[in-house]
């Protein structure tokens, strides 16, 4: 299944040097480029993306709202979106999260890392590591803005410790591992999870566990 990706960032260089290396790998390809975050939205439909390389800062429509505006699209829910960022400069990545964004990565990650990220995000996986990602997450999670739609409280007790180990940026395998289960049963857990709490993905999982105190900010 080839990968059909959008790229939006307002530095025409920046996204001439993605699209090159998008084209590289055999089971991608990209199907437009969009220099502000308003021209990003229309193209995901039209062109039928199934992932944006979303630039957070950019003129007349910055990505987090370019992104809470296509995971609020009907017509563009299976449609991900790989947000950008400065790292420890750019307090917006939890925004681009809550706003629907599966992931996140810094500019200046190893071309190698880039197409790795892509294929994680497309295939539903959230791109939320531990150790320093979980940190900075949390930081931005201490003050939680907006009402929680669902909680953990409908849970049950395994999936809440499951939950706990998504919020930790650890995957199906690792979960597995981590309780002893079979790494089919660790996903049937997730998926589960995913349905209860009607998350759009595990990167939605993680802001429920942060805001409803499930996982406490700083630990890993």
């Amino acid at each position: 299944m080839t990968i059909r990706v959008l790229l939006a960032d307002d530095q025409t260089l920046v996204r001439e040097a993605f699209a090159m290396l998008v084209e590289t790998a055999s089971d991608m390809e990209v199907v437009g480029q969009a220099a502000t975050g308003r021209e990003a939205a229309e193209p995901a439909r039209t062109r039928r993306a199934d992932l944006v390389v979303m630039d957070i800062r950019m003129p007349d429509l910055d990505g987090i709202e370019a992104t809470r505006l296509i995971a609020a699209h009907e017509d563009l829910a299976g449609v991900k979106v790989l947000v950008l960022t400065t790292y420890d400069t750019d307090e917006n990545i939890v925004d681009a999260l809550r706003a629907g964004a599966s992931g996140f990565l810094v500019k200046d990650t190893r071309p190698a890392e880039l197409l790795d990220a892509i294929r994680t995000v497309a295939a539903g996986e959230a791109l939320l590591s531990p150790g320093p990602t979980a940190r900075l997450i949390a930081r931005f999670l201490r003050t939680p803005r907006g009402p929680v739609t669902a909680g953990p409280e409908c849970l049950s007790d395994r999936e809440r410790e499951v939950l706990a180990l998504v919020a930790r940026g650890l995957n199906n395998t690792e979960i597995a591992e981590a309780l002893g289960l079979s790494p089919l049963t660790a996903k049937t857990h997730v998926s589960r999870i995913m349905g209860k709490l009607a998350a759009r993905d595990r990167a939605q999982l993680v802001i429920v566990a942060y805001e409803s105190g499930l996982v406490a900010p700083g630990t890993q």
